[in-house]
């Protein structure tokens, strides 16, 4: 795996992948930056609250710890695959440190309009991406 170069050596072969929140995709992390997810995570979230607790429990229902074969492939589990309706063509989309796993049918037609999309990115971005912090 080509983005297996660009991880910490201690970090390369061990993987959480996950069912998204928002979409119908599962999201891959490298093992650190899934600890850095949990530790956000606790960081806001008692345990001992019903709700909250009702939050973690959901957060991890949908969840896998995978590691690298020797030939550097993974198997995703196939509960997982069937969450997303992936049955054989996937897509991988790099997103900001985790990798999004879509079924490739799915994933076709998630696209936006080109002009919708710089308007999204006009709204959220807003201004010059040099304009100093608030």
């Amino acid at each position: 795996m080509a983005f297996k170069k660009q991880m910490p050596a201690d970090a390369q072969d061990h993987f959480v992948v996950r069912k998204d929140i928002f979409e119908n995709c599962l999201v891959l992390y490298a093992i650190e930056d899934w600890n850095r997810q949990l530790e956000k995570i606790r960081k806001k979230i008692n345990p001992y609250n019903r709700e909250q607790n009702m939050f973690l429990r959901n957060f991890f229902k949908g969840t896998a710890e995978l590691s690298l074969d020797n030939n550097n492939r993974m198997l995703v589990p196939k509960r997982l695959m069937d969450l997303i309706g992936a049955d054989r063509d996937v897509v991988l989309a790099g997103q900001d440190g985790r990798i999004e796993i879509w079924a490739a049918d799915i994933y076709d037609k998630i696209d936006m309009p080109a002009e919708d999309f710089a308007k999204l990115a006009e709204k959220l971005m807003g201004g010059s991406i040099n304009e100093p912090e608030k």
